[in-house]
């Protein structure tokens, strides 16, 4: 019966697909698998031939198997190893080639023979590509083929660099790389204009040789992708659907990237679930969308066809589930982010009391606040509440060398104009063009410049802040270590992070915390920042009461927004609002135009804030609610204690 209820609930599924709870677990098993096929070939005096991937994906994988190496004598003399592919051109001892990767991640720290490693040549001219390709494919088949192949995904569908097009029956050769996939890649390289535009790839046709083939995939950045790969149709357009063919194949992933299949996304239609309320009010927003009729027009008919007849028979008819859905929806909607003082608040967001609260906003950079939330920060100065934004790290990655050139050509011409002596920043200015004269991609900039342009998103933050109504003593720029230090090293300690959030919310004693709770950040910070602060909020909740009072609430910014039925608290938003929100980001003029990391996205950040909010507040209108410009959205953290 357990077989037939699993069959059931992964009938779309059409490869092997386990599900871990996260990442960590996940590469352990992973590697384990790996370790025991070396100790079995082992065992019968045999070499392991390893097909390997690149990428943030494996390398949690890599990581075990050196601890099982140094911990627990998993040795690799026995290994052969093939990796997937390499950038082309690329020169091995380049910081962002695949064997600098490999080295530094696994060859270094473990004891396989280096004859053993096969990485693909980025260094030969191109007429010898071909020949390498070829003599590649006949090295894999001489040690009797590949063992096992892990794969990562990338969000064009590709596996290895076989982009959308690869053909199923295709071999290792040299391949030009999907504009997509090269954006995804541009951080590594300080821009994709720095990205190279080849690679050489083992091909698809060589990846379905290996005898067994496991595909990972991580958060929820990779979900859209690998449902499309998993449930989709076999399609040239998503060369991973290619695996849909092999009988070796496994689907590992957390689940985040899990999140999207069918049985966790929508799992009424696949088998029998227990109502909670909060599943109900996913399906029922699900249904009204779906079938684009407004949630109190929605019958027990379209219950029944869309697979939520037993939601009409256990909890029905469907109009009082309408009602209630209903009427859920419409509590999240608040003009007062504050709370509104006087009033009943036992169905509303925030509490009335107290009617003027200590706010205190963090901002992982230094636009993050109003980009992400700008009018409900105009809103709360508005309505006056004792309003604190806190930006936590100085952002001066993502500035152009240009603004910090002719910032300091400025602060040079001003102090002449002054009559100050101007020699030290004349030095400087020289020192600084001689520097970004030899600068390679990225490169890290030295501290007196990373200084400057520290100093400049400063500037623009003040004004983004005074011009929400903000006074100059209610603006703190934290500058927390970890921002600069993980620069140099990945490994690094988050306590005077810590510290130094716990001490601002001590002088503060906010009765409301907003947080990004955007963890798609293609670089991290945002992740960061967040569990900074809640691991600072859970230690003043233990001890101090003020905090036990605190609530914290997430907003989310440039990439994307929560799920309608995830939203607890939606600010409306009038057409002036809107356009002062985009003012306020306009106070951020090195972002605007053409950011230093844009993402993938190639609209201005202001331009995506807005098509957000009025995207979410056209899902409420659709639902049947009323009709707003636009909607900033927020969800509250819930405190185990």
């Amino acid at each position: 019966m357990a077989r037939l209820n699993l069959l059931e609930e992964t009938r779309f599924e059409k490869v092997p697909v386990t599900v871990y709870p996260n990442q960590d677990v996940a590469s352990i098993h992973v590697a384990n698998r790996i370790a025991s096929i070396i100790r079995e070939k082992q065992a019968k005096g045999e070499t392991a031939v390893l097909g390997l991937a690149t990428g943030a994906t494996p390398i949690k994988v890599y990581k075990e198997l050196v601890r099982l190496h140094k911990e627990e004598g998993l040795s690799f003399k026995n290994v052969v190893t093939f990796n997937l592919d390499e950038y082309y051109p690329m020169q091995p001892t380049s910081p962002q080639s695949y064997v600098t990767f490999m080295n530094k991640n696994l060859f270094d720290h473990v004891d396989i023979p280096r004859e053993n490693i096969n990485i693909p040549d980025g260094t030969l001219s191109e007429d010898k590509v071909q020949a390498f390709c070829e003599a590649y494919e006949q090295k894999i088949s001489d040690f009797g083929g590949i063992d096992i192949q892990i794969l990562g995904i990338g969000r064009t569908g590709h596996i290895g660099f076989n982009e959308p097009g690869s053909a199923p029956n295709s071999g290792t050769r040299l391949v030009t790389l999907d504009d997509l996939t090269r954006r995804d890649a541009s951080h590594d390289f300080g821009g994709k204009e720095n990205v190279p535009t080849k690679a050489i790839t083992m091909g698809v046709g060589t990846i379905f040789k290996a005898r067994e083939i496991i595909l990972m995939a991580w958060n929820e950045k990779k979900a859209e992708i690998i449902k499309k790969a998993v449930e989709g149709e076999i399609s040239s357009e998503i060369p991973a659907t290619y695996l849909q063919l092999s009988d070796n194949v496994e689907f590992v992933l957390d689940q985040g990237a899990a999140s999207l299949l069918t049985r966790f996304d929508t799992p009424w239609l696949t088998h029998d679930v227990k109502w909670t309320d909060s599943l109900i009010k996913k399906a029922v927003v699900w249904l009204s969308l779906k079938l684009n009729k407004a949630i109190l027009k929605l019958t027990d008919d379209d219950y029944n066809n869309n697979g939520m007849a037993s939601l009409a028979t256990t909890k029905g008819p469907a109009y009082n589930i309408n009602i209630k859905i209903f009427n859920e929806l419409q509590r999240t909607i608040t003009g007062w982010p504050g709370g509104k003082p006087g009033v009943d608040d036992s169905n509303r967001p925030e509490r009335a009391e107290p009617a003027r609260k200590n706010v205190l906003l963090f901002s992982p950079h230094p636009d993050d606040d109003v980009i992400s939330m700008g009018g409900t920060f105009i809103r709360l100065a508005d309505q006056g509440h004792n309003v604190h934004v806190a930006y936590q790290t100085s952002g001066n990655n993502a500035v152009w060398d240009d603004d910090a050139r002719r910032f300091l050509e400025f602060a040079t011409d001003i102090s002449r104009e002054l009559g100050l002596d101007v020699s030290k920043l004349e030095a400087l200015y020289k020192e600084t063009n001689e520097y970004f004269a030899k600068k390679q991609p990225k490169e890290i900039d030295p501290e007196i410049i990373r200084k400057v342009k520290g100093l400049i998103r400063k500037g623009e933050a003040i004004a983004g802040a005074r011009f929400v109504g903000l006074p100059d003593e209610n603006i703190h720029f934290q500058d927390l270590p970890f921002y600069d230090r993980q620069k140099f090293s990945k490994d690094v300690s988050f306590e005077e992070d810590i510290q130094l959030t716990m001490e601002l919310m001590r002088q503060v004693k906010p009765h409301q915390v907003f947080a990004a709770g955007d963890f798609h950040d293609p670089h991290g910070t945002h992740k960061v920042c967040f569990d900074i602060i809640l691991e600072a909020l859970k230690r003043l909740r233990a001890t101090e009461e003020w905090a036990k009072d605190c609530w914290l609430w997430m907003y989310r910014g440039a990439w994307y927004e929560f799920p309608i039925h995830e939203i607890e608290m939606a600010v409306p938003l009038s057409p002036q609002e809107v356009k002062r929100k985009r003012l306020a980001i306009f106070k951020h003029q090195s972002q605007k135009d053409l950011p230093v990391f844009p993402g993938d996205d190639p609209r201005e950040f202001w331009v995506r804030a807005e098509d957000r909010t009025t995207h979410t507040a056209g899902l409420y209108r659709k639902l049947g609610l009323a009709d707003y410009e636009a909607i900033e959205a927020f969800v509250r953290w819930k405190f185990e204690d």
